[in-house]
């Protein structure tokens, strides 16, 4: 019956786990697939940490390659993803551990982003991420920054 409410609806098996938990009656939880989707929970965070981290990167990349095409939008999205990757790690101290692994991953996605929006090719970018952890997190950090308070 458990497996059959999992995969049939998914809304009312979570409200019978929850049920079940505040009840404390473990013997009747669905082991299985609650360990499964608490792992995929965490996964999550470590997917929107990514996520954001190349949203950021891109638009760093965007704002430092193409000065001429700077914007309150670009400086907008920039502002936005650090808050966002900021209240991220806040509420989820331990994701700081993944940040080595995720910061190559993220430029690749950073990089695609700017080849995307800009029309420059790949070459026209490092190889590998040219900001540390601490610049792209730094409100005041705007590769090539002159002219940021014209947007401001």
């Amino acid at each position: 019956m458990k497996d059959s409410l999992y995969e049939t609806d998914f809304y009312a098996w979570t409200k019978e786990q929850v049920e079940l938990l505040q009840k404390q009656q473990w013997q009747t939880l669905d082991l299985s697939n609650l360990i499964e989707e608490i792992e995929s929970l965490g996964k999550q965070q470590r997917q929107e940490l990514r996520t954001r981290l190349g949203i950021l990167i891109g638009h760093l990349l965007k704002w430092q390659y193409q000065p001429e095409r700077r914007s309150r939008s670009w400086l907008a999205t920039i502002r936005v993803q650090r808050r966002d990757l900021q209240e991220l790690l806040e509420d989820n101290p331990s994701l700081k551990s993944y940040l080595q692994e995720a910061l190559p991953k993220a430029y690749k996605s950073g990089t695609d982003l700017a080849v995307r929006e800009t029309d420059l090719p790949y070459k026209t970018f490092p190889k590998d991420c040219p900001y540390t952890f601490l610049e792209i997190l730094n409100d005041d950090f705007y590769p090539g920054a002159s002219g940021v308070e014209d947007f401001i």
